[in-house]
């Protein structure tokens, strides 16, 4: 590794080559860190803990019932769909130790999405909180699955409150259509039958799959990545690693977790890793409800925050946010889209502590690259590799190339998934070790690699390819504008022109004030032809701006 540019960038005292699998399966990992942290908080929601001996004795029952009362055996699949509650790592932790493997799904999924799903994955199980539960009833006699687990949000906070929650969403908030599905088991009755059955611990090894997580890969096409025991340990012995030098040594560190669990971002970094550091975990479940997300950071000495783009824009642009107290943060982490440059600024001159991007996908667990918390970051990457990574630049023959060169990020490691579930992996690797991000990039003359933009988003101008990235970065560095996003549209002359999408933050932006500023900081075929002013623009529950859903609405007018 002493020969790659990036060598000295790692965090300092952090071994570029580590030992991977020092455990057996995420059972023995998770045994493991909880018979060290038995004692301490490691998740909260919504003001409730759990400690890891309750997490360790929940999971432990519902793990029972799954293998008793449902009579699942190992490698059957069960999908869990609900957003952050403590219920979340009672059923993930509880399916693993069953030896069952993970579908994640996104609670938002249309009836069409989740039909999908779990029928590609042949689910046979699955753990559902009621708000959602009427789009499973429109689909599930398409499915495999025969066995429904039903929550409520305020399931796992107890008594008096979590009583007063199920009320007010159910019946004043109106959150809960109405859903028959018969047969189907409350969660807390799950964990009660199972607290009376025997578990018996599963024969599971690292080549054994974990998780199915899905995502659209870059042909758009909905696909289960595969991801071992062995995948995510290796993972998390990358990631200890790379975030040790950050850790406190009394224990006392805590992470804010605003982006789903069932994002794989959120699952193995905040999930995985933190639990199994002794890291406590506090779980937002609607991070879109900024006002709240300020006021519940307020209660919290945290150290270390994820999250997307658009969630920390969101928070910057929050007067609350500024009255937070960042004397115990160490920095601010970004992935699943580009952290804009200007974003980034604001963060640091906010909090005084930097925001730096990482960088993944679901077929790599998710990290690859990651930019150092210890003011070594270069802002505009996504850092360099991760330990015991390899990333290189390819062109479209395989043909790997020279430092500086645009072209398609490949990686390889061991977090890599092994390829897609019941699907042809034709192109998905390279020489069949390489894996395809399908994102373009470089890397600079530092060992910082740099993401132009996804290769299937590239706008074709006059013969000359324009990034979304490059001209939403520039966009969102004018102080009139709070979000944007670039998309290609046909155009007779032209082939492809831009059309930028802008959420205003000061309503005294115009159109021709907007074009003159790019004009002054973009080259001609990179200036949008079109724009248009939104409220808001779509995008996923996680953050991420869907640019798909606006080529879409403009395919379907055109």
């Amino acid at each position: 590794m002493k020969n790659f540019p990036w060598y000295n960038s790692y965090p300092a005292g952090t071994p570029h080559e580590i030992n991977l699998y020092d455990h057996t399966s995420l059972i023995e990992l998770f045994e493991k860190s909880v018979n060290q942290y038995r004692q301490r908080t490691a998740f909260e929601n919504m003001g409730v803990g759990l400690t890891y001996d309750q997490v360790d004795k929940l999971s432990r029952d519902f793990a029972a019932f799954l293998q008793n009362d449902l009579g699942l055996q190992k490698g059957d699949r069960i999908a869990i769909q609900m957003p952050n509650l403590l219920q979340f790592p009672i059923a993930f932790f509880g399916a693993l130790r069953a030896g069952l493997i993970v579908v994640n799904t996104n609670p938002l999924y249309t009836p069409r999405e989740m039909e999908h799903q779990f029928k590609d994955s042949g689910a046979k199980a699955i753990v559902i909180v009621s708000n959602f539960a009427h789009s499973l009833e429109k689909v599930i006699a398409h499915t495999q699955i025969k066995h429904v687990v039903v929550t409520d949000l305020g399931d796992m906070l107890g008594g008096l409150k979590g009583a007063i929650v199920n009320f007010v969403v159910k019946n004043i908030k109106k959150m809960v259509p109405a859903y028959h599905l018969p047969g189907a088991i409350r969660f807390k009755e799950a964990l009660k039958r199972g607290a009376g059955k025997n578990y018996a611990k599963p024969s599971v090894g690292v080549s054994d799959i974990a998780v199915l997580q899905y995502t659209g890969g870059t042909t758009g096409i909905s696909k289960g990545a595969k991801l071992s025991h062995g995948n995510i340990i290796a993972h998390n012995s990358m990631i200890v690693e790379w975030f040790k030098p950050y850790m406190s040594k009394d224990g006392n560190d805590l992470i804010i977790t605003a982006i789903p669990m069932y994002h794989i971002f959120a699952l193995t970094v905040n999930g995985m890793l933190m639990f199994s550091t002794g890291v406590k975990n506090v779980m937002i479940t609607n991070p879109r409800d900024i006002p709240a997300f300020c006021k519940e950071l307020k209660k919290h000495k945290f150290t270390i925050i994820t999250g997307v783009n658009t969630l920390f824009n969101g928070l910057l642009n929050n007067p609350d946010f500024r009255n937070i107290d960042f004397s115990y943060l160490k920095g601010a982490v970004g992935g699943g889209m580009a952290v804009q440059d200007v974003v980034a600024k604001r963060w640091q001159e906010v909090t005084g502590k930097p925001l730096v991007e990482g960088y993944g996908l679901s077929e790599t667990s998710p990290v690859l690259c990651c930019n150092p918390l210890d003011g070594k970051h270069v802002m505009g990457t996504i850092g360099i590799p991760v330990p015991s990574t390899e990333v290189a630049i390819f062109d479209d023959n395989g043909n790997q190339l020279p430092q500086g060169e645009s072209g398609e990020i490949c990686a390889r490691g061991p977090q890599v998934m092994s390829g897609y579930w019941e699907k042809d992996n034709e192109g998905v690797f390279f020489d069949n070790v390489w894996f395809r991000t399908g994102d373009i990039g470089f890397m600079n003359e530092r060992g910082f690699f740099k993401i132009i933009d996804r290769k299937k988003d590239m706008i074709k101008v006059s013969g000359f390819n324009v990034f979304p990235n490059e001209i939403e970065n520039v966009i969102a560095a004018n102080p009139k504008v709070l979000e944007v996003a670039a998309i290609g549209v046909s155009d007779v002359k032209s082939g492809e022109v831009i059309k930028a999408f802008i959420v205003k933050r000061d309503e005294s932006l115009t159109e021709e004030e907007l074009k003159a500023y790019c004009h002054e900081n973009l080259t001609n075929y990179k200036v949008p032809k079109y724009i248009e002013f939104r409220k808001e623009l779509p995008k996923t529950n996680v953050g991420k701006i869907l640019r798909r859903v606006l080529k879409e609405e403009q395919a379907a007018v055109a």
